[in-house]
């Protein structure tokens, strides 16, 4: 049936033919789960139609979304935007009012639905010095930029033999959406995606995924603004799977364990928190249950697919499923399958891990501008290979420039930059999408990412630094929350360190000391640096970390260091320890 399917808005239309569901989308309101089915999401999403076209919306009008938790409101307006050739320009709910202000001006928008009294009130700010005629709520009250306000200009039934025509005027290759990245650096750029470059993706990443039955739970908890939770949405709407969303990120652990999914898609800073909790709780058994959960866990760093390891090592591993791991599975929900991790490089012995406790970990490669999937771990046919991001999906392909960094085309490769001909004509040369990423292909066609381009630097006696393989290490410590490593220009690489503030407190207690600042705790900071000179072994001298300071705070989304998806803002995190890199190299 996916001939039917060429444009976004198709998918819910086809999950109503093939798989109508009572529980399309659920979500929680007051303490109480409910649900809409596909017919209502559909009508919803026509009513939405019917009530910008009353507005004036017409065809390649820019409609801005922001929302704080994922809610059944985002798609619905999604679709109702879509299906009369707007676009949706989705925004994060983390940006600042300045950064509102020049994206809202930037991408043109006419409109802009917030899902909070907060947002209403910080998009409102600024409106006076955007284009913007409108913003409106998605919650109900009394007022003109309330929901029911808008959804009342719907009443004409009349309206929607326009939204019909318009729907059908609609092509593959049209504009879908603008999409802002995060902008670890520099100023965000608007990424065009059309229906195909999606939709396209889509199919390509659900033919490596292979899920035949369409009986699936699935929970939304990644922002659905960022293009690896929004490609999910489609697909999990396309296989008609119940769509859960998640309350907030804080209560993510409990709703997983209520909703029970069947798979996750994470991003890698998300699976490292969950194991450091479940260390956590292993550390604090005693005897035998304690000497058995490290005797697991090292068991599974050791696993390998296929079976590799041989008779015996299976047979320990499933002991240590039944005692161990089966826990662990309970933590998730007690159902999950596998977890599909994207965004950022994932620690090779986190995937050995879970996959060893009976939870796959597929990983993949893509980016915006790619929307976003470019490769992916297959479990069929010797088509996963940990270490290595896997091999490119059906229909696209892969190969590495002669300065080492990796090269795409394909159907998935965006459009361009919003008003920029300038950068995406440097970006796509010749079709092949430049990543900005380095990389390697090995003779079986599996890809591995060796670092970002842009973050590669020289000491100043002129050797190459590769920051993300060095910090993916560190942060296998149990004492290391974070790590950014630093150096440009300069005579050796250092380190900022977030330290696990809740290990480190145990730590204190077992050895009965006290700490007063974690920055200059003479005991603390030799325990540290014996795990940097652990972790220090397994890299060249030149590539080394000589020296580190600590951090006194955490690193948070809030506090600018990381974006919306959990990767460092290296740019800002350099910024605001100034102090403590000038004590590093002026000491």
């Amino acid at each position: 049936m996916t001939e039917n399917i060429t444009r976004l808005f198709d998918f819910p239309y086809h999950q109503l033919r093939e798989y109508p569901q009572e529980k399309c989308f659920v979500y929680k309101e007051n303490e109480t789960w409910k649900n809409i089915s596909t017919q209502e999401y559909i009508n919803q999403a026509n009513t939405v139609s019917r009530a910008l076209l009353k507005l004036g919306v017409n065809p390649n009008d820019k409609i801005a979304v922001i929302t704080t938790n994922n809610n059944p409101k985002w798609h619905v307006l999604d679709i109702g935007i879509l299906q009369i050739g707007a676009q949706n320009v989705p925004l994060y709910s983390t940006l600042s009012s300045k950064d509102y202000e020049y994206i809202l001006n930037h991408s043109d928008a006419d409109y802009c639905f917030v899902s909070d009294d907060d947002l209403l009130e910080r998009v409102n700010s600024v409106k006076d010095k955007t284009k913007l005629k409108k913003v409106f709520s998605f919650k109900e009250f009394d007022g003109d930029s309330s929901w029911n306000s808008f959804i009342k200009l719907a009443e004409d039934k009349s309206l929607q033999e326009e939204v019909e025509t318009r729907k059908n005027n609609i092509k593959e290759g049209d504009l879908a959406t603008i999409i802002y990245t995060s902008g670890t650096t520099g100023t965000p750029k608007g990424v065009m995606l059309s229906h195909k470059n999606l939709v396209q993706n889509i199919f390509m990443t659900g033919e490596s995924l292979d899920l035949k039955s369409n009986k699936k739970r699935i929970i939304s908890y990644l922002p659905v603004c960022h293009i690896f939770e929004r490609a999910a949405s489609y697909y999990n709407q396309y296989r008609g799977f119940e769509i859960y969303f998640a309350e907030s990120i804080e209560k993510l652990g409990d709703n997983i364990r209520e909703i029970k999914p069947h798979f996750l898609t994470i991003v890698p800073r998300l699976l490292e928190k969950i194991f450091d909790k479940i260390v956590d709780k292993g550390s604090n058994l005693n005897g035998v249950k304690k000497s058995l959960f490290f005797w697991a866990l090292k068991l599974g760093e050791q696993y390998k697919p296929y079976n590799k390891n041989g008779s015996w090592y299976n047979f320990k591993l499933n002991i240590a499923r039944k005692l161990i791991f089966s826990k662990w599975q309970e933590a998730l929900g007690g159902e999950l399958e596998f977890m599909l991790s994207g965004s950022a490089p994932l620690q090779h012995r986190l995937i050995r891990i879970f996959s060893a406790a009976g939870m796959q970990v597929f990983e993949g490669y893509g980016m915006t501008e790619s929307s976003p999937g470019g490769t992916l771990n297959d479990l069929r046919n010797n088509g996963l290979k940990i270490g290595t991001v896997g091999k490119p999906l059906n229909g696209i392909e892969i190969k590495i420039a002669d300065d080492g960094e990796i090269l795409m085309k394909g159907p998935n490769i965006m459009m361009g930059y919003y008003k920029n001909e300038e950068l995406t004509n440097k970006t796509i040369i010749d079709g092949y999408l430049h990543t900005g990423d380095i990389g390697e292909l090995d003779s079986d066609g599996f890809l591995t990412i060796t670092d970002r381009k842009k973050e590669i630097f020289k000491t100043s006696g002129g050797k190459y630094i590769a920051p993300a393989a060095l910090e993916s290490e560190f942060k296998q410590s149990r004492f290391i929350e974070q790590i950014m490593v630093i150096g440009e220009g300069e005579k050796m690489p250092a380190a900022f360190i977030q330290l696990h503030f809740d290990f480190i407190n145990d730590w204190a207690k077992r050895h009965n000391h006290k700490i007063s600042d974690i920055t200059d705790d003479e005991k603390l900071i030799a325990r540290i640096q014996e795990e940097v000179d652990f972790y220090n072994q397994k890299f060249g001298k030149w590539e080394q970390i000589k020296k580190f300071q600590i951090t006194p705070d955490e690193w948070t989304i809030d506090a600018g260091h990381l974006t919306p998806t959990l990767k460092m803002r290296r740019k800002i995190i350099k910024e605001k320890y100034k102090k403590l890199y000038q004590k590093i190299y002026n000491s």
